[in-house]
């Protein structure tokens, strides 16, 4: 034979032993996922809620308009601080002191008025008094002249003017108990007539004082919304009046955020928290929760969800107070916060990345732990099933758990947890320390099934649907 010939024989027998042994490989690693792995570990964890609002000072008043009339001074500016009753802007009270003016007059007059009544009434019953004694004396006299006329001892001119003279006494008792009486009356209508004057005084007072504001607290002036010149208003019924100023007290400062309502059944009153500032970066300020919102409101509108009549499943919210415990100086209402409030703490538990945690119907479990059984290998450990409620299929429960190696295969086990972290989540049942479990990819974790042959790879670099998860 020739010697090219033998040669092209040897190529051909190489080229048949290379596509067996190919072909012999791919069909060893045809079932075989490519897979990343990481161990359980004990760590600590903490369980965060993140939430973003405003600063917000936990005491401030809005000073609105409480009478009409334009703004002829204003004695501060924003950012100055006031003390409880100082001055802070004046309106035009022309009329308003001219009113206080002539009812003030007018009350005086009044005073006058009750001053005379009551000479008046104390004269009337001086009079009445003397009056009184003069009948006692007339009717003395009449009593001795009956006697002595009846013992005819005087005559009956004497007893007749004796008789007069008492009988006009007794009518002029009777006249000044009469003026006694109006003079009272006159003296109660007097007063009554002074009461009223006091009264529309102290309504022309109070018109007066409400062109004058005053700070209601002590703090600063956060916002000045009036100008000199302008004109102030006050509410009727159901409009508002003219908004003037803001004062706020910075001594103690909030962060009202808006925590979403998967999150606010974590959240209490009293748990710690990191509050970040947007205008100040960099820095992070230790707060504590005071106050926990019970009424859910629309994230889009702000309307607390009581006060719409229509059902909706739009997002809501509820707000949370947060008190900063060291806020810094320059810190001014309205600026913009997260706060990551603490909900939960475990020091070393057992811990996976959440990624690792995949789900499985119970229907999946089952039929792997059949085909396990085909192949003799380890099966699925399941908890019953729970009772399924009318209409609902077991097959269809879904069941938590991570895949862990064993001899070079994924084998599924089912998983209690409890808190999250931020990357990490605790694992309370079904785990131990120090075991290799399934981390990634997404798409394998997504695809794997229980028993099924994998290879570690954890230098692979992720694919684009790694990264998008």
């Amino acid at each position: 034979m020739k010697k090219w010939k033998k040669i092209l024989i040897g190529v051909m027998v190489l080229a048949v032993i290379a596509i067996v042994v190919v072909y012999s490989v791919n069909q060893a690693n045809k079932d075989v996922v490519t897979v990343q792995t990481g161990k359980v570990t004990k760590a600590d964890l903490t369980s965060l809620v993140t939430a973003s609002g405003e600063i917000k000072p936990k005491t401030y008043a809005n000073v609105g308009g409480e009478g009409f009339g334009k703004v002829v001074q204003l004695n501060v500016k924003e950012g100055d601080l006031v003390k409880k009753g100082d001055f802070l802007l004046r309106l035009e009270n022309i009329q308003a002191t001219a009113d206080v003016d002539a009812q003030t007059a007018s009350a005086g007059a009044s005073e006058a008025a009750i001053k005379s009544a009551e000479a008046n009434f104390r004269s009337t019953q001086a009079e009445m008094n003397q009056r009184k004694a003069d009948l006692d004396r007339a009717k003395a006299d009449w009593d001795r002249a009956k006697q002595l006329f009846e013992n005819e001892l005087i005559a009956k001119s004497e007893y007749d003017s004796r008789k007069a003279t008492y009988e006009g006494a007794l009518a002029a008792v009777d006249a000044t108990t009469a003026r006694l009486q109006q003079n009272r009356a006159e003296l109660e209508r007097t007063r009554s007539t002074s009461e009223q004057m006091r009264a529309v005084l102290t309504r022309t007072k109070d018109v007066l004082r409400k062109t004058t504001y005053t700070a209601p607290i002590d703090g600063v002036v956060t916002y000045i919304a009036v100008r000199v010149g302008e004109n102030v208003v006050m509410g009727i019924q159901n409009s508002p009046g003219s908004y003037l100023m803001t004062i706020s007290d910075m001594s103690l400062v909030t962060a009202e955020v808006k925590v979403d309502e998967t999150d606010i059944v974590n959240v209490k009153a009293g748990q710690d928290c990191d509050v970040t500032i947007d205008a100040v970066p960099g820095k992070t300020f230790k707060g504590k929760v005071t106050e926990v919102g019970t009424q859910a409101v629309l994230r889009t509108s702000g309307l607390a969800t009581s006060q719409t009549t229509t059902g909706t499943q739009e997002a809501k919210d509820f707000k949370v107070v947060v008190t900063l415990l060291d806020p810094p100086a320059n810190i001014r209402p309205g600026l913009s916060t997260t706060a990551k409030i603490r909900t939960a703490e475990r020091k070393q538990v057992l811990s996976i990345p959440m990624q690792a945690l995949a789900v499985r119907t119970r229907k999946d479990l089952e039929d792997a732990q059949k085909e396990a059984a085909k192949k003799g290998s380890a099966g699925v450990t399941l908890a019953a099933a729970k009772p399924a409620d009318k209409g609902t299929d077991p097959k269809k429960e879904e069941i938590q758990g991570v895949f862990v190696i064993e001899k070079g295969k994924a084998v599924f086990k089912p998983v209690q947890t409890g808190i999250t972290g931020v990357t990490e989540i605790e694992v309370t049942e079904g785990l131990k320390d120090g075991e290799e479990i399934v981390t990634g990819s997404y798409k394998a974790l997504r695809t794997l099934k229980h028993g099924a042959p994998i290879k570690v790879d954890n230098k692979a670099p992720g694919g684009a649907e790694d990264k998008s998860s």
